[in-house]
């Protein structure tokens, strides 16, 4: 159960916002939807709900600042510097700027956006740099978390006078009735390889890694929810979150985060590992 005490009462635009998109598909929809024509400050009213976690968005990033260990990386001989030669163009042309970069100064200019962009996520993770986000420009899509889906299931509670059309509330109450009828209580059933009680090692997890990739095809890119379903329980998910964190550490797998979400569903999306800053972990690749 999420905690939403700290979850501030809603204004009449925020809950038009979330009743739209309570009405979209999977609760996901395009940013630039004509759903949202009729919401006052649109841009404000989405970040204010992504600021306490009842909705979220595709991001990108829109600065970058070098942090000490960045620079201490960068004052390391070239032979003992842990970078390619095109990172460390990246990184040089980062710690040039007085203060904060954004992504399309950064040089080399013949970088791809793309290639550019998991080279500054792979710097964030490894504490080199400092990125900051803002909703995407172009393509964004936006949809109501877990979180904000247990929050309208469970907690809120309207109070006040405010002007509802039908059709908005016809959306709320279609939602409450999936979650009781639809969406019934389910246990996982273990795994008959990893029984309840028994200790899982790395090494298994890995070994399971390497099978769910090779049956799902995923060309080791392998989503987490996968790894979940099938090591959740005997491990709780705190226990296989640590466990991932000590494979990548020991050089055994790379995670890597979701960019764009669009291809998941909300309950898939909640499953990878949140970060500070940037976007959850979600693949899962061997070395």
């Amino acid at each position: 159960m999420f905690d939403t005490s700290k979850i501030t009462p809603m204004d009449t635009d925020e809950l038009k916002f979330l009743l739209k998109l309570l009405g979209c598909a999977n609760y996901h929809s395009n940013w630039s939807a004509n759903i949202f024509s009729s919401i006052k400050a649109k841009n404000k009213v989405c970040q204010d709900l992504g600021s306490r976690e009842i909705v979220d968005y595709t991001r990108e990033i829109s600065s970058v600042k070098i942090l000490p260990p960045g620079k201490a990386v960068l004052n390391a001989s070239e032979t003992e510097l842990p970078l390619t030669k095109k990172e460390r163009k990246v990184l040089e042309s980062i710690s040039k700027a007085s203060g904060k970069i954004t992504p399309s100064k950064i040089t080399p200019k013949s970088l791809k956006a793309a290639e550019r962009e998991k080279i500054l996520t792979s710097f964030q993770e490894k504490g080199l740099i400092e990125l900051q986000m803002k909703r995407k420009q172009k393509g964004a899509e936006v949809w109501i978390t877990e979180r904000g889906l247990e929050y309208l299931r469970e907690e809120y509670s309207p109070k006040g006078a405010a002007t509802i059309s039908l059709d908005l509330l016809g959306n709320y109450l279609r939602f409450l009735r999936k979650s009781v009828v639809v969406q019934p209580v389910v246990v996982p059933t273990p795994d008959p390889e990893f029984q309840q009680g028994t200790s899982i090692t790395d090494e298994e997890i890995l070994q399971t890694i390497r099978k769910l990739d090779t049956e799902l095809g995923t060309n080791n890119y392998l989503p987490i929810f996968h790894l979940r379903e099938k090591l959740q329980p005997p491990l709780s998910r705190d226990e296989l979150d640590k466990a991932l964190y000590r494979l990548e550490k020991n050089d055994q797998i790379e995670l890597s985060t979701l960019l764009d979400p669009t291809h998941y569903t909300p309950e898939q999306v909640a499953t990878g590992i949140p970060q500070n800053v940037g976007g959850s972990l979600f693949f899962i690749s061997v070395y």
